[in-house]
């Protein structure tokens, strides 16, 4: 009976974590439409405000200019935007193509001591209302600020997410592209429903957005930025707003290998965050949003990826122990959904492209990542100054 229990509880909180959420979401907006008169919110696009747009890089030269032409080109008045783009560290010629636009501010020291750290030296010189942070190798639409600034004339808006796409480059011919680009999608589904719930939980550093008298400089060891700000932003009382028409592009991973970096340097930071977040694990404290951070975020990050090898191996001992059906059912899709990976990883070291074989695989390779992830955190072996992963052209 125990490891019924031990199965039954750990499969419905694996099932409630990847698909359950956003289903219970989705029901939940849909029964408040109906018996809830909703309210406009009070939004317009006429609004205008001054902001700043930082760019952090390291090394970027082959897209800097690419990335400076994209911002010049922004559909948003030039007297109320101010860029600025840091450089720190870097030692290509990245500082003497910033240097050489008129109109962006170059911050610049020898010294590469992280993301964090860059942006926490730059926002005291930060004269505006609101300050929007985009990575260099992102591409904006023309309106993203327009969508962006718009939603701060509710005063309870703190912060605005941006959406991430990853570009279609030959129709995601392999499962770095196809499983990142199913990944953002999803997850783009996800921010609509915590936006309309109550709010995104955690922005991406590609484009997200702050009233700049919210920030407070962070810590120089944290990993995950963004995502750490926009959340004490929440602590607050303020909410992350969404804002899908407000995007930016990037090219998907080059390969596995470099998708695999990113990833562990992302799981590393989740189990961080979790640590330095725990007061939010308070639901009686923080209400919508504890429950919205544990079940989007903290079951995915901490707990699903311990569960599904306890599910695996006590569906082996229920299936020898009793003779119900169902046991073996689930015991077999569990089977082939990992055989679909293992021959996904197969097919690919020999170069062998088989789609329907990309979710199982990256769905596998998410979760060897958090086990990766976990281990470099404990060891504190994640450092902030990370190798960027490559991209595709």
């Amino acid at each position: 009976m125990t490891i019924k229990i031990i199965f039954w509880l750990s499969l419905l909180v694996i099932f409630y974590s990847y698909i359950g959420y956003g289903i219970l979401l989705w029901m939940i907006l849909k029964v408040k439409k109906v018996f809830k008169k909703q309210s406009k919110e009070n939004i317009t696009e006429e609004f205008e405000p001054h902001v700043t747009l930082i760019v952090a890089s390291y090394n970027e030269a082959e897209i800097l200019k690419d990335k400076i032409k994209n911002c010049f080109e922004l559909d948003y008045p030039s007297e109320k935007c101010q860029f600025y783009f840091i450089a720190d560290g870097s030692n290509d010629s990245s500082t003497d193509i910033i240097a050489a636009n008129t109109g962006i501010k170059l911050f610049y020291q020898p010294e590469r001591a992280g993301k964090v750290a860059a942006i926490n030296r730059v926002m005291p010189f930060v004269t505006t209302a609101f300050v929007i942070f985009s990575d260099a190798n992102t591409l904006l639409n023309k309106q993203c600020i327009r969508q962006i600034v718009k939603h701060y004339t509710d005063a309870k808006t703190g912060a605005v997410a941006g959406e991430k796409k990853v570009l279609d480059i030959n129709n995601y011919g392999d499962a770095a592209g196809a499983g990142e680009g199913l990944y953002w999608k999803y997850e783009s589904f996800l921010k609509k429903l915590d936006a309309d719930f109550y709010s995104v939980v955690g922005a991406a550093g590609e484009l997200f957005s702050i009233r700049t008298e919210l920030f407070e400089p962070t810590p120089t060891h944290v990993l995950l930025d963004d995502f750490i700000i926009s959340l004490t932003i929440c602590q607050k009382g303020y909410r992350v707003a969404y804002e899908p028409n407000a995007f930016a592009s990037e090219a998907p991973s080059f390969s596995m290998q470099e998708e695999q970096k990113r990833k562990i340097r992302i799981s590393a930071g989740g189990f961080q965050s979790v640590v330095m977040l725990k007061s939010l694990l308070n639901i009686f404290k923080y209400g919508k949003l504890s429950f919205q951070y544990i079940s989007h975020r903290v079951l995915r990050w901490v707990v699903c990826p311990f569960l599904l090898p306890v599910v695996f191996l006590s569906n082996f001992w229920l299936v020898a122990t009793y003779k119900a059906p169902i046991y073996g059912v689930l015991l077999c899709l569990q089977i082939i959904f990992y055989l679909a990976a293992l021959l996904s990883w197969l097919f690919s070291l020999k170069n062998i492209k088989v789609k329907m074989l990309y979710v199982p695989y990256y769905f596998v390779f998410m979760n060897i990542c958090l086990y990766i992830g976990l281990w470099r955190f404990l060891g504190k072996k994640q450092t902030v100054l990370w190798e960027k992963a490559k991209r595709k052209t």
